[in-house]
């Protein structure tokens, strides 16, 4: 075969160069999380958990816009979350919380730790599959988003997070096992970020930006505390009979899908109906 058709049926080995510049952000900014934690400055290593979010919406977006989506750009994202929102969160709780009591304190670091792994491979394996309106569990920046918001707020406050290791060990350990569980959380994929709205929601909008920037601390503990309460009630309101599987085990996305296939087909049903009246 001639060296030119060789170089048209060989597939491109180059990377990407944009969006896997986001994620390497985000991976330093979760190692720097880290290293912040390990020399006690743990409002920037809160701050930098939250860049590494940014970062995290960020790459898959123009991957997307510019058309330079890849399997090595997946991959690639997957391992930095791991680091932002998995090792991350878990160490700098540790160092601000939990290093002082023994087994209990590493143990509940090493829980965390586990189930963001879990997590995220399980979210990879459900692409292209799952309801792309819900998380099925607690998206792992979500929950990096708790354990930072709660370092930054104990830490604004000077509040000794030895003394309430306990407690803060609970909430971690919490926050992980809410990451594998089958609780659903609204993901805001089906929100039209493009259609147009009045000049009332961008005065809303401009005001929350003020609003959060007055206590930024506060405010982002309240937003993500009360999103990862969300999703035991958003699975409690959507079940006739709560069950185990509801909660944690392997069927309930399955259930769960069907439960949203039917209500699609009914809405298509109903759609037909109302196509049908009109001729």
């Amino acid at each position: 075969m001639p060296e030119k058709e060789k170089n048209e049926v060989s597939p491109s080995r180059g990377i990407y160069l944009l969006p896997n510049l986001l994620t390497t952000a985000g991976l330093f900014s979760g190692f720097y999380a880290v290293v912040s934690s390990m020399n006690g400055h743990y409002i920037s290593a809160a701050v930098a958990i939250f860049i590494a979010m940014i970062f995290d919406g960020l790459d898959g977006r123009v991957a997307r816009m510019t058309n330079t989506q890849s399997e090595f750009g997946a991959e690639y994202d997957s391992m930095a979350d791991m680091v932002s929102f998995g090792i991350a969160p878990g160490l700098v709780a540790y160092n601000w919380a939990l290093s002082s009591f023994g087994k209990f304190g590493w143990l509940a670091a090493f829980v965390y730790v586990a189930c963001a792994a879990l997590r995220l491979a399980r979210f990879n394996t459900q692409v292209g599959v799952a309801d792309k309106r819900y998380f099925q569990g607690l998206a792992s920046p979500a929950a990096a988003g708790v354990i930072a918001s709660l370092i930054w707020v104990g830490s604004e406050y000077q509040i000794d997070g030895q003394q309430y290791g306990f407690i803060i060990g609970l909430i971690t350990i919490a926050t992980g096992l809410l990451m594998v569980s089958n609780f659903r959380y609204n993901s805001f994929k089906d929100v039209d970020w493009k259609g147009k709205v009045n000049f009332f929601v961008v005065l809303l909008i401009v005001l929350a930006f003020v609003v959060v920037a007055s206590s930024p601390e506060n405010i982002l503990l309240l937003i993500f505390g009360l999103y990862a309460c969300s999703g035991p009630f958003t699975t409690i309101r959507s079940v006739k009979k709560l069950k185990l599987e509801h909660v944690v085990g392997d069927d309930e996305d399955a259930d769960f899908r069907n439960e949203n296939s039917r209500n699609a087909k009914t809405s298509s049903e109903n759609s037909s109906e109302t196509d049908n009246n009109k001729d």
